[in-house]
């Protein structure tokens, strides 16, 4: 097992590149950029750093030749043959050549485009542009950066037993936590941490711990890279990137209020089985299900992103016994600020009424809150959002305003087109 502490204090050797491969990214990315790839390859999208928490000043704390030297790094991968091989000839939820050949031939040649850096108010803007298939593939990875470097700079200073108390009290306090998920029945539980994660270490660590502390309920991580190493199953599916993208392109009005569900048409064309998984918060979930097609209720489940969790779920709920389906063959996966106190709660709520999954994401990954002074290592809520597409913005709703982002105007006609009433305001912490 990596001594973490020891590989820390040893950064300034230059040993450990952030981001170590272009499959060290999430297995919904590359499932929603071979369907990019296939139905609009030639969309031009802008992509956008977002720091939601403004007093972490990232351009005071990171160096910025330092970023610079690993977002280069990133543009000189390629697929090493074994990455390649996995993916053309790995089974992924069961279904071999889940990636078709045509677009392993284009990955295979991929170098990710360029980047454009600038520093403005204590943040950086860091922005992508380019063909969407492309330009989407720098999402994950320029989030891992700027996550881990955060972390370097405040751990610079420490000394080597400092390192190995520090890392020792995080693994307790993870272990903690598996051992109280372990009471939890029918546990069903991924790891969903990438994008925020503390570092590609740390996230493999949490990743072992998992799999040996939980076994069987512990179903596979989001990260291609550590799925494929550790043989253990890549997990994922599509993300609001999708319907927010399809919904700048639409002309009028009529096609906006279409473009999440033409969304959903073209990923049940390429996939069935649990891949079918429904994301509706994007513009509102309750609308989005209210005007949804009568074959969306064959879909396998339906994942819960922002909003109340339970109330999310009870809607769901709600919409398939209304549409004649029994809920109980169904499945609600919640991802949105999970940790272990509201996964025992949501687990003995829904027990028996649908299947549950959890996608753990930045409190696996990143919970280090407590463990130094000033607590500097807290996570953060830091995105990468596709702002624009062929020119024109992109608007994101969801179901809490405090995620909501795109021109005021363009929200408001977003809010109209797609019913969206008043909502309530829930804190974004990670």
């Amino acid at each position: 097992m990596v001594d973490i502490a020891t590989r820390v204090w040893n950064h300034k050797w230059k040993i450990d590149p952030i981001v170590r491969s272009l499959i060290d990214t999430d297995f919904y990315k590359l499932l929603m950029c071979q369907s990019v790839f296939r139905n609009r390859p030639d969309t031009d999208v802008t992509f956008s750093l977002i720091n939601r928490t403004k007093s972490v000043r990232l351009a005071d704390l990171i160096d910025e030749g330092e970023l610079r030297e690993q977002l280069d790094h990133i543009r000189s991968l390629s697929l090493s043959r074994g990455e390649s091989t996995w993916m053309r000839g790995n089974t992924f939820y069961g279904k071999r050549q889940m990636f078709r050949p045509d677009f392993m031939d284009w990955f295979e040649a991929l170098r990710l485009p360029p980047y454009e850096l600038a520093k403005k108010d204590g943040q950086y803007e860091l922005t992508f542009h380019g063909k969407w298939p492309e330009v989407m593939l720098w999402e994950i990875p320029a989030l891992a950066v700027l996550m881990e470097l955060r972390g370097r700079a405040v751990l610079r200073d420490m000394g080597r037993f400092e390192l190995q108390v520090l890392y020792a009290r995080a693994m307790t306090k993870l272990w903690e936590k598996v051992e109280r998920l372990r009471a939890v029945p029918g546990l069903r539980l991924a790891d969903f941490g990438t994008r925020r994660r503390h570092s590609f270490l740390w996230q493999d660590w949490c990743v072992q711990a998992l799999h040996e502390g939980l076994g069987d309920s512990f179903t596979g991580t989001s990260n291609c890279l550590i799925a494929k190493n550790r043989d253990l199953e890549a997990i994922g599916t599509n993300a609001h990137e999708l319907p927010m993208v399809y919904s700048a392109l639409a002309e009028d009005d009529a096609a906006l209020a279409r473009a999440p569900y033409d969304v959903l048409s073209d990923w049940h064309e390429e996939h069935d089985g649990n891949l079918r998984i429904i994301l509706p918060d994007t513009y509102g979930t309750k609308g989005f299900l209210d005007r949804a097609p009568d074959w969306l209720t064959q879909w396998t489940g339906i994942r819960i992103d922002s909003g109340d969790p339970a109330e999310g779920a009870e809607t769901a709920i709600r919409w398939w016994q209304e549409r004649g389906e029994d809920p109980r063959a169904k499945l609600v996966i919640f991802s949105d600020g999970l940790d272990v106190g509201k996964i025992e709660e949501l687990s003995r709520r829904f027990d028996g009424r649908v299947r549950v999954s959890f996608g753990w994401g930045t409190m696996l990954t990143n919970d280090f809150i407590g463990l130094t002074e000033g607590d500097r290592l807290a996570p953060f809520s830091l995105v990468c959002k596709a702002v624009e597409a062929n020119g024109r913005p992109t608007v994101k709703l969801s179901d809490n305003p405090r995620k909501a982002m795109g021109p005021a105007a363009e929200i408001e006609r977003y809010k109209r087109v797609f019913g969206v009433g008043a909502q309530v305001e829930r804190e974004v912490v990670v």
